[in-house]
């Protein structure tokens, strides 16, 4: 049997056409994430029987995508990436249908029970970005990557005008809003049959063997790639979740926060035309460093107001400082595996990853509604608790830099 490693040298017209369509898939099929996001919180807070428990239906989402990811990374692994993408949209449909219903009938369980499935689009979602990887040769993986997160510009403009769209198209709130969805995934799914990458084949006898969990989480590159991975994209989702909350909160309209989350959506894709140019220029970690600054600015100017124009500017500087961080450690995780440990590392990565934004995501309207008494503090409160984990993906970053990144993969 042919090994992973006897595979021919990738094709480049064959990994332009992956591109192209995962491209259309994130621009499609990712419009269904802002949307949901914005009306996560406030459909939370409708129905919930605590106030702290608002962003509970966001934190299942995540929690979704946490225990999908392992399984569903080793579904793709055996069968290839178009099974797991249409387990994916499948569980996309059925979760915003329960969804619905779940508000429908004023059940806060029924609605906890569709964000968790919306949560296995959203890891089928997170694997877009390894896919676009599989086909390109090493020069153009980080602009693959990259172009593929940029599909998400068209999902930023979609997904939150969908919401003022439909928002109050039915009796019931947001209802309309979660049938779109569902409609969503319906059509994406056809997408997925043009896709062109081949299942990855077993190794032979004599191949080198795939390293453990263990061994891979002892891998420098790979472990510090995971901790920017995680934090870039936990502190993304600790502000971005409470960020409708705020807003509404402060005196603002639903449509001031649609179009906030507007506003960071388009700055999280935007940057993803020349993201992976500059990762091929300057190097990694310097714009996983970069990404991480920017962060940083973003929590000192939610701390300095919270006027319009503040929540824009610091949900503006929150998608890029994801963008740079998360496509960065993307690309070194990428460059630090065997083909054999695909399904293994990416589905620890993405467990790992979603596992700490779910506690983010919860954690969220903890500290926005339940830490103080005001939505001034509490705000306040999300953004103060960025600063200890942005010192961790910082110190470990420069850890690596005096350590070199010496993978056992290369």
């Amino acid at each position: 049997m042919t090994a992973i490693s006897d595979i021919p040298p990738p094709d480049a017209r064959r990994a332009k056409r992956n591109v192209a369509v995962l491209v259309a898939c994130q621009a499609l099929l990712g419009a269904q994430m802002p949307l949901i996001f914005v009306m996560g919180g406030l459909a939370g807070q409708m129905l919930a029987p605590n106030p702290c428990l608002a962003t509970l239906p966001i934190s299942m989402i995540v929690f979704g995508s946490m225990t999908t990811a392992p399984w569903l990374s080793a579904v793709m692994q055996r069968w290839g990436r178009r099974t797991g993408f249409v387990i994916g949209a499948t569980g996309g449909m059925l979760g915003a249908l329960i969804a619905a219903a779940g508000l429908v009938l004023g059940s806060f369980p029924l609605f906890l029970l569709g964000s968790y499935l919306t949560g296995i689009y959203m890891s089928a979602q997170g694997f877009y970005r390894f896919a676009a990887a599989d086909t390109a040769s090493d020069a153009f993986q980080p602009k693959a990557i990259s172009y593929v997160l940029a599909g998400g510009l068209v999902a930023a403009i979609i997904g939150p005008q969908l919401v003022k769209l439909t928002a109050d198209a039915m009796v019931v709130p947001f209802v309309g809003s979660y049938l779109a969805a569902a409609a969503i995934n319906l059509v994406g799914m056809s997408l997925f049959f043009l896709l062109d990458i081949p299942t990855p084949l077993p190794p032979s006898a004599d191949a080198a063997k795939a390293r453990t969990r263990r061994e891979l989480l002892r891998d420098p590159t790979i472990a510090v790639a995971m901790i920017c991975g995680m934090v870039s994209y936990a502190l993304m989702n600790l502000v971005m979740t409470s960020t409708p909350l705020a807003v509404v909160g402060c005196g603002f309209s639903n449509g001031s926060a649609a179009d906030v989350v507007t506003a960071h959506v388009l700055a999280m894709t935007v940057p993803s035309f020349f993201t992976g140019h500059l990762i091929a220029r300057f190097g990694t970690t310097r714009i996983m460093a970069l990404g991480l600054a920017i962060l940083a600015a973003a929590g000192a100017v939610a701390l300095s107001g919270v006027e319009l124009e503040h929540f824009f500017v610091a949900l503006i500087l929150l998608g890029i400082g994801w963008n740079f961080g998360f496509i960065g450690a993307t690309s070194l995780l990428a460059s630090a595996h065997r083909p054999e440990e695909r399904g293994r590392v990416q589905g620890l990565n993405d467990l790992v990853v979603f596992g700490c934004v779910t506690v983010a995501s919860l954690a969220s309207g903890g500290l926005m509604n339940c830490s103080s008494g005001s939505v001034v503090a509490g705000w306040s409160a999300v953004n103060i608790a960025m600063i200890p984990f942005l010192t961790l993906a910082g110190g470990a970053l420069i850890w690596l830099s005096f350590r070199g990144p010496r993978s056992a993969a290369k």
